[in-house]
């Protein structure tokens, strides 16, 4: 129930006149008016997606930081099926429909995957750039403050865990005229991590680390003849050549295609990698430009904390990036938004803040139960498979298999370990050892690497 200012005024004197106690009464009626403060740290798909729940709360007052506003960040850009439905994505938004998949093993053997698929079914590919953009500028519309700007720190109270004293940010805010910004500083009640791998709301809250890749792209301009191979064809790479436990990629864009490679357990050799993907790739992107070349670091696994208090992680700063595929975007949009959900659910039309365990309870139980199981499965097949090139050798055999290719599209598309056939389970099974055995006996040896010092990094 709520009191009109003169109303608790009234109160706080008759109790001050029993106790003999000086009791502060309300300064005016906008203090007891004020509606909980909402940031959201971030801009790319997990902050967006969040911002644009608690800004159509109109109880809620939501601002969302984002340090550089026409950010690219370095990512194969794909995003699955139903996340074009789910979050309402545009179709000038998607460059390009990719229905076809060439698989090539590190002796060259190449598989085309994709004939499984629907003709309403593809793989979306995006420039982030552009996709950012268009969740940012809906969660605007919608009402969410949008400050550009560099987060330098966050003071979180010592009892924030049971108060509801407020957390303080302290920003650099870009202006015209002053790329080195302006210091400032605001209060809010509840604080959205969603500021990718080098998260500072993640280490302002003592979320603690994780390991983590480091993803290399290169943007190649080629011919309109070279691109017209990849109007819907998107090719990965496998072998110690291209990634020790990854795969490199040539993905289309709008008028270009993206090159690149990734790995965790040899980090310094990127640049050797993302040549190696050039090299292999040479005959069908001969002739093109590099027109801007893209590098950061992704999570390998969750945060060992991703709720304290009044602050919840998502996207990146979580740790939302599956295994295998390396995906992120459909993840990272989804726990944003589902975030967002759970936490204005919680705080019933902005009249309470919600506690550590009930964020806990709500967004993060939630969350494990519908996506756990994939980053479980993806996990163990990038340890079975990408671990050397005999077994790399199998993956790409094995995905002659149209089964194979239907479980894995199915998969992918719509964000579900599919419910299989027992019968093609076992004879896939069977097949699965032929092809690591056939595999082990005709792939080269992995090239050995040491890294004892960098590769006990974490972020």
């Amino acid at each position: 129930m709520k009191f009109s200012a003169i109303a608790v005024a009234q109160l706080l004197s008759v109790a001050s006149a029993f106790t003999g106690t000086k009791l502060n009464a309300p300064k005016s009626t906008s203090a007891l008016d004020m509606k909980y403060r909402v940031a959201v740290v971030g801009g790319g798909p997990s902050g967006a997606c969040a911002a644009e729940i608690f800004a159509q709360d109109k109880n809620l007052e939501t601002t969302m930081f984002e340090r550089k506003l026409d950010n690219a960040k370095p990512c194969g850009g794909a995003i699955p099926l139903c996340m074009v439905g789910e979050f309402d994505i545009p179709e000038d938004v998607v460059d390009r429909k990719v229905r076809k998949m060439n698989l090539i093993s590190p002796t060259g053997v190449e598989v085309d995957i994709g004939d499984t698929l629907k003709p309403d079914e593809y793989i979306g590919m995006c420039r982030r750039e552009i996709m950012d953009k268009y969740l940012r500028d809906r969660a605007i519309d919608y009402g969410a403050e949008c400050i550009q700007g560099l987060v330098t720190s966050i003071e979180v109270p010592e009892n924030h865990k049971v108060s509801e004293e407020p957390y303080t940010i302290n920003f650099q805010e870009y202006e015209t005229g002053n790329p080195s910004g302006t210091a400032k500083s605001r209060q809010f009640d509840l604080i959205i991590g969603a500021d990718g791998a080098n998260s500072r709301v993640a280490k302002a809250m003592d979320a603690g680390e994780y390991n983590f890749a480091i993803a290399f792209q290169e943007r190649i301009k080629i011919s309109d003849e070279k691109m017209k191979f990849y109007e819907e064809m998107a090719e990965m790479y496998v072998g110690d050549d291209v990634s020790p436990d990854f795969y490199g990629w040539v993905f289309p864009k709008y008028d270009h295609v993206g090159v690149g490679t990734g790995t965790v357990v040899n980090r310094p050799a990127i640049k050797q990698y993302q040549k190696a993907i050039r090299d292999r790739a040479a005959d069908k992107i001969e002739g093109g430009k590099i027109i801007k070349v893209e590098a950061h670091p992704i999570p390998e696994h969750y945060r060992p904390k991703r709720v304290q208090g009044r602050i919840a992680l998502v996207g990146d700063a979580a740790g939302y990036v599956t295994k295998c595929s390396g995906e992120g975007i459909y993840f990272a949009a989804k726990s944003g938004r589902m975030a967002a959900e759970e936490i204005v659910e919680l705080m019933k039309n902005g009249s309470r803040l919600p506690t550590q365990a009930e964020i806990e309870n709500t967004y993060l139980k939630k969350y494990d139960s519908a996506y756990g199981p994939t980053y479980a499965v993806l996990d163990i097949l990038q340890k079975v498979f990408y671990s050397n090139n005999g077994a790399r050798e199998a993956f790409v055999e094995l995905c002659n298999s149209k089964y194979v290719q239907q479980v894995t599209f199915d998969s992918y598309l719509y964000k579900r370990v599919q419910g299989n056939n027992p019968l093609d389970d076992i004879k896939l099974l069977g097949e699965t050892i032929g092809c690591l055995i056939k595999g082990y006996a005709n792939a080269k040896p992995d090239a050995e690497f040491s890294n004892p010092v960098e590769s006990m990094k974490r972020l």
